[in-house]
């Protein structure tokens, strides 16, 4: 598990973005090399408390809106740590901020804390093995970001304090990512008014960072479509109704009938959340909610402007009225070059973890289970993605981060702590999150997060570069806020299930003052996999 950098490999790391001016914190190739060997060391000998961290969030297993003992739990560690915390971040209860430190340069460090529904899983066993049934759990790998972040901050604030480097840590949690309902929130609250720089982190099989529009990805805006009819004895007078879920409906059955005329790169996907009461009452309410996904913003606001007339349509022919509201947004994503050359310069540092027989052994295991090719787990990081033209980009998965992208210079950290050929969103993908799969690849992230924080401590011009690249970045297309500005997060989504949940779940919160690990108090031999 154990990883040395060497120092030749360091200096190596030193790369000149641009040149700037000289300032008070000058950049010292040799001194930034000595002080990455030494957070090094020191995020590696974090492990059991990062192993700690993984498991606990990993217990909760809690949905976006309702992280309540996820963010008491980390936000406490930081407090403990010596960073000041403010709650209730943009009207989000869950939301919170935590800084420490002073002056320039001010870097924010982000990532996500919610769960998927019916994700709950056993650590370390190689096919379906629910800790409740029917639970939500951490099938998306959301419980290692914000403890990826809390380690790397930790150790470089322990290296400011002693070398008096000036400079703000703030770390902040990605609240309801599924939801895409938190980032705006936090954006329009002024959170990254005075930011610098963001570095995200998000869970990934691989070692990786992206500049500009990553591969197969997209914005979207999350809106929900509410339909009034008129209540009536659907037996013995259906004249006398107007029927909300005929209209909703219809409404769905336009959109399919329209995708054939939209672009290739769009996404679009629907539930009904309510479609009435009993069949023998013409429904009076119901509504559909709907996910809009393209690769630039003007296209998101053209489906969501043909979403509406559709709405429209669908209640001009049911003698019914139609509301919207939106539920959450999510800007395209777009990093910053210079920030993400010298993460992946770190990446390349670090390299993957060193992946032991057991750990291999459940990453087969899965991959049999699911029919999927037998890879096992990565052992060579991807590095540098680079930017991907428009026209190439054919459209994919989105994330809220994109609202923070076009607000203060940013970039996403992909670390290794999941399996590959897995579906995402999915029970499977929790399997990896409590073992030392998780663990290994957390301190490797952890590790490349915490040099990059020193990289823009001590090297004014690469600060200064990743200005730049913002302000043309931003130059032509300026963000335009998804959320109105009396749109409130949907708090009550998610609440129903947790309420059903976590009376059952809390009885397998970990308890580390009697297991070292959670799959020792689940009774888990690592790895359990199919004969």
């Amino acid at each position: 598990m154990r990883r040395m950098l060497m120092p030749a490999a360091l200096v190596a790391l030193v790369i000149v973005v641009s040149v700037g001016r000289p300032s008070a914190q000058q950049h010292d190739g040799a001194r930034l090399s000595a002080l990455k060997q030494e957070v090094s060391k020191d995020v590696e000998s974090r492990y059991e408390a990062v192993q700690q961290m993984l498991d606990m969030v990993f217990s909760f297993g809690e949905l976006g809106y309702q992280e309540v003992e996820t963010s008491k739990y980390l936000s406490g560690i930081l407090e403990k740590s010596g960073f000041k915390v403010e709650r209730n971040i943009g009207g989000l209860p869950t939301g919170w901020v935590a800084r420490w430190g002073s002056g320039r340069p001010v870097i924010a460090l982000g990532s996500d804390i919610d769960g998927i529904p019916q994700g709950s899983q056993k650590p370390g066993v190689a096919y379906h093995s629910p800790i409740v049934e029917g639970a939500p759990g951490h099938g998306e790998g959301h419980n290692s970001g914000v403890p990826l972040n809390i380690t790397a901050a930790v150790a470089t604030k322990r290296l400011m304090e002693r070398e008096h480097l000036s400079g703000t840590l703030v770390v902040w949690p990605g609240v309801a990512e599924e939801l895409l309902g938190g980032k705006a929130f936090f954006v329009r609250a002024g959170v990254f008014k005075d930011v610098d720089v963001v570095l995200f982190a998000h869970v990934s099989d691989n070692f990786s960072v992206a500049w500009g529009s990553p591969k197969n990805s997209t914005g979207l805006i999350s809106i929900q479509y509410d339909f009034q009819g008129e209540p009536a004895h659907a037996g013995a007078a259906p004249w006398r109704g107007r029927s909300a879920l005929d209209a909703v409906e219809l409404m769905d059955v336009g959109w399919n009938f329209r995708r054939e005329h939209l672009r290739v790169s769009q996404r679009s996907h629907y539930v009904i959340p309510n479609g009435g009461y009993q069949p023998n009452v013409v429904p009076e309410k119901a509504s559909t909610w709907y996910y809009l996904r393209e690769i630039d913003y003007p296209h998101i606001k053209e489906l969501r402007e043909t979403a509406d007339r559709i709405a429209q349509g669908a209640a001009l022919m049911t003698d019914t009225k139609v509301t919207s509201h939106i539920m959450g947004s999510a800007w395209p994503q777009h990093f910053n070059k210079p920030v993400a050359e010298a993460e992946a310069a770190n990446i390349v540092a670090v390299g993957m973890p060193k992946w032991d027989g057991a750990d291999v052994t459940l990453a087969k295991g899965i991959q049999k289970e699911l029919n999927q090719k037998q890879d096992g787990l990565v052992t060579k990081p991807l590095g540098l993605q680079d930017d991907v033209p428009l026209d190439q980009n054919m459209g994919g998965g989105s994330d809220d981060i994109g609202d923070v992208s076009w607000n203060a210079p940013t970039i996403l950290l992909r670390y290794p702590a999941n399996i590959p050929n897995l579906p995402g969103h999915h029970w499977a993908n929790a399997i990896s999150m409590a073992t030392p799969i998780a663990y290994k690849g957390t301190i490797a992230g952890a590790t490349a997060q915490a040099m990059t924080v020193l990289d823009l401590l001590l090297r004014p011009d690469l600060i200064e570069a990743a200005k730049a690249f913002f302000r043309e970045q931003t130059k032509d297309q300026k963000y335009e806020p998804m959320i109105g500005p009396t749109d409130m997060p949907a708090l009550d989504l998610n609440k129903y299930v947790m309420d059903t949940y976590r009376p059952e779940m809390r009885k397998y919160y970990f308890d580390p003052t009697r297991y070292k690990t959670y799959m020792q108090q689940l009774g888990i031999q690592y790895p359990t996999v199919r004969p």
